[in-house]
């Protein structure tokens, strides 16, 4: 009876998290991973890696800075007896008002600077959601917590499907209704009155700084492949199907397809870390299956073949970043720098786009990204590894 009393209380809550959390995953993934692409192809079409490159690693320093700052913010808000939420409000304004500079930019310089201006609002909604998961989720909870973040890319992938389907719309239309839509999705949460979850520590049984650092490490190194693959994924297609037409939308159905494969996995692992209070073996095992789909992606010799592990990759690292988010906000040293902390944190998020953009500038070309699909592999498996090296405290089966 104890054990299950909770549940009507924290499930709305979790259901509005995973909405909440699609809406911020709404807000960029269209952006990086086909209208970005489609804009650079557009406007720099012979220097497009190039293009490509230079906004990602403005944009990731952007979004670096940006989720530090706003996650301090809120927690200076809640300091002073406010909340989260209205900085998720602002975020949310100034992802509407950044998307049509998108749209208008007309040269290289101008579409850099309106990704770094839609980076910063992008992060102005993600930093204060991610502090009030960690506050309001039940540790017990937060496996399947982490299980329902992976909600975010299908529900992501199938609006960017919706977007290249339909033939009507318009280039400005597709960029408004991004925001719009990551608003309707955050709603819900935001109409919840912010509530209690765990109480805090004594500050003599706080972690150390060590436990973070590693599973942040193991992160990026998982994320190298994550955050960069996406922004690539349509170049690495023509690869396999040159002068293939509708390769685009090919990409896209290929992305809802793999975003939706991973949630049943995600859930189910959530749930079972939180009956047995661990969460170690299943990050590393879902970084091992992913790493074996990037090196299946490498010696792919048709489309067929590399979206079939295209799928396996975002199968594995898709639980393993689920649950290595909610991992690490158990792991943090200070409750009442939640925000500044897991702005910290996320710099294992936006790190990853720049360097592994800088690694894909090195080792592919466009015909070619073999050498970069092998070293992302290489690099995951790592990622999934070092996680054991985290000093893992059993957690209340929930």
């Amino acid at each position: 009876m104890d054990r299950a009393a909770p549940r009507p209380h924290t499930t709305p809550l979790l259901l509005a998290v995973g909405l909440a959390h699609a809406g911020g995953v709404v807000a960029y993934l269209p952006l990086v991973t086909l209208l970005l692409p489609m804009r650079v192809e557009a406007l720099a079409h012979l220097a497009k890696i190039d293009l490509l490159t230079a906004a990602v690693l403005v944009g990731g320093v952007t979004a670096s800075v940006s989720n530090i700052l706003f996650g301090w913010l809120s927690d200076l808000s809640v300091a002073r007896g406010g909340g989260r939420r209205p900085w998720v409000v602002a975020g949310l304004i100034a992802l509407a008002a950044s998307y049509p500079a998108l749209v208008l930019a007309r040269n290289p310089v101008e579409l850099v600077a309106a990704v770094a201006l839609a980076q910063a609002a992008i992060n102005a909604v993600l930093a204060p959601l991610f502090a009030i998961i960690a506050e309001e989720v039940p540790a017990a909870r937060k496996g399947l917590a982490g299980g329902l973040l992976a909600l975010g890319n299908p529900v992501a992938a199938g609006f960017s499907v919706l977007l290249l389907a339909a033939s009507g719309l318009s280039e400005s239309a597709r960029f408004v209704l991004v925001p719009l839509a990551a608003a309707a999705l955050a709603l819900p949460l935001l109409a919840m009155r912010a509530r209690t979850g765990d109480p805090a520590p004594p500050a003599a049984q706080r972690r150390d700084k060590r436990d973070i650092v590693i599973a942040s490490l193991a992160r990026l190194l998982v994320q190298l492949a994550c955050a960069t693959l996406g922004l690539y994924l349509l170049y690495y297609f023509q690869t396999l199907r040159p002068g293939g037409r509708g390769t685009a939308a090919w990409v896209g159905s290929v992305l809802m397809l793999s975003y939706l494969i991973p949630l049943p996995a995600a859930l189910l692992a959530g749930r079972w870390s939180d009956r047995l209070g661990r969460r170690r073996p299943f990050q590393c095992v879902a970084a091992l299956v992913g790493a074996a789909g990037l090196a299946g992606m490498a010696g792919a010799a048709n489309a067929w073949q590399g979206a079939a592990a295209f799928c396996l990759f975002s199968a594995g690292t898709a639980v393993f970043l689920s649950l290595n988010t909610t991992f690490a906000m158990q792991l943090l040293p200070r409750p009442d720098r939640r925000g500044r902390d897991l702005g910290l944190v996320n710099l294992a998020n936006t790190l990853p786009a720049m360097i592994g953009t800088l690694l894909v500038w090195q080792l592919a070309t466009p015909g070619d990204f073999t050498a970069v699909l092998v070293a992302f592999a290489a690099l995951t498996a790592a990622g999934g590894l070092a996680i054991l090296a985290v000093r893992e405290s059993p957690v209340p089966a929930g």
